[in-house]
């Protein structure tokens, strides 16, 4: 029987790794469907800012167990080096999850997931200017007209919403809320591309849970200044219900698994994939909050996916490898 020599072995290896990162990012889309329903919804009992402290407090109590039993086993220790490798990432995370729940007040939560969809682009410019490895993807003509045409698609859908509040004149949505949507969207992108740094380093367990740790630590004072901490007191069973649903899932499940994507297919390409996200979301949101979009909002969105498929056709390389040198 004819043994696998070691170049054979190293592409099955990483053919495995390639499937572990498209299992993880496509399980990824599926659960960063919900967040800006659960935001919307959370939007009427909770202010952005306990919103936010609330619920990654909630992910940092649910992945500490996990940390916990992998420190048991050695590896990367979690000392004052790993903390400050974390502290670079949180603080565009905390400007994201803010403003994020923001937008939702200026627009649909379908809406929102498609316009956030446009962190494929700022994303390929800052994956170009922190990581050569990325640069392969990003040179490919499908990953280039693919996330200009997603930012061109998410750009019309939130443009033309038919029923934005509050509005212009001219009946499209107001500027504030259009510039706290790019701003969620951008700082977004800018977590995705300094996150790889310490779950590299780190492990997407160790990683995450010091990201949780300290994003809550840096919302808490201003949930003190400009929030209100008492709000589970007020919001009722089932509206914190839903926030420990959302923050389990969407937030502690969700970014272990980002983090293992973009370890195995790279940050660009486990970014373009996001743009699936819409899709569901858009679905479930004309489902259970009756948003409709317009035809001019169609169009975008058909734009988009087709950015999406054109970004999924590109071939990753071994990033994995190239991150542990970063």
């Amino acid at each position: 029987m004819k043994q696998p020599n070691s170049r054979e072995s190293a592409d099955i290896l990483r053919r495995a790794d390639l499937s572990k990162g498209y299992a993880a990012v496509f399980a990824t889309v599926l659960i960063w469907s919900l967040p800006s329903l659960f935001m919307y919804y959370l939007n009427r009992f909770y202010d952005p800012w306990a919103q936010n402290f609330y619920r990654y407090s909630v992910a940092c109590i649910a992945i500490a167990p996990l940390v916990l039993y992998r420190m048991r086993d050695g590896g990367p220790r979690i000392d004052m080096r790993a903390i400050r490798l974390c502290l670079l990432p949180c603080l565009p995370n905390v400007v994201h999850q803010v403003t994020q729940v923001m937008a939702l007040f200026y627009m649909g939560p379908g809406v929102y997931a498609i316009f956030t969809r446009a962190s494929v682009i700022f994303t390929a410019l800052l994956a170009l200017a922190f990581f050569p490895e990325e640069r392969f993807v990003i040179r490919q003509w499908q990953f280039q007209l693919g996330t200009l045409l997603g930012l061109a698609g998410a750009f019309g859908v939130i443009w033309f919403q038919a029923n934005a509040q509050p509005r212009t004149p001219s009946g499209h949505i107001a500027l504030p809320g259009l510039f706290i949507a790019f701003t969620a969207t951008f700082c977004w992108a800018l977590y995705g591309v300094l996150i790889k740094r310490p779950s590299a380093e780190l492990g997407p367990i160790r990683s995450f849970g010091l990201i949780s740790f300290i994003t809550s630590a840096l919302l808490f004072p201003l949930t003190l200044a400009f929030g209100r901490i008492d709000t589970p007191i007020h919001a009722g069973v089932q509206a914190n219900l839903v926030l420990i649903i959302s923050a389990v899932t969407c937030i502690t499940l969700a970014h272990v698994l980002y983090y293992v994507a973009i370890l195995e297919i790279g940050v660009a390409l486990a970014q373009a994939l996001q743009l699936l996200c819409p899709a569901t979301a858009m679905a479930l949101s004309a489902w259970i909050f009756h948003e409709r979009l317009t035809h001019a909002q169609l169009w975008s969105a058909a734009v988009l996916l087709l950015g999406a498929f054109l970004a999924m056709r590109v071939k990753p390389i071994a990033t994995s490898e190239a991150a542990e040198n970063i």
